[in-house]
């Protein structure tokens, strides 16, 4: 795969991504800059795709694109830092936490709403009174 170089389209295609995210990626300096063919398209290499893998799995996880290129940055060979990387997941998953306790409180607060309507016959509606409370 070596030497292999790919459109931009087939760039996105093979990492699952819209070709305007690339270009995206691109501007705010997530994606490096690829070469361009004497006709000024972009020309990428597998470098670009395993980057843009990299990019939508951190994505899919919920890092922000700040924390991508924290991330990024520390995955280079001379600034490798497992503990830091291992902080920001923690921090991470602590965020999710928190959303998924807030989650649970909130789904507790509507089932017993939705059971309080009962057969949904009552002259005040409970989940109206609940939203306004």
């Amino acid at each position: 795969m070596t030497g292999q170089r790919l459109t931009i389209g087939r760039l996105a295609l093979s990492a699952g991504v819209n070709l305007e995210t690339v270009r995206y990626y691109e501007r705010i300096e997530l994606m490096p800059a690829p070469a361009r063919t004497q006709g000024g398209h972009r020309c990428y290499s597998p470098e670009h795709a395993q980057r843009l893998r990299f990019i939508r799995r951190a994505r899919e996880l919920g890092f922000s694109i700040e924390a991508i290129h924290r991330l990024i940055a520390l995955s280079e060979p001379t600034a490798q830092s497992c503990n830091q990387v291992r902080d920001m997941a923690q921090e991470h998953l602590d965020s999710i936490e928190a959303k998924i306790a807030d989650l649970q409180r909130l789904r507790g607060v509507l089932r017993q709403t939705v059971a309080d309507c009962g057969d949904g016959k009552q002259a005040r509606c409970p989940v109206i009174e609940e939203l306004g409370a």
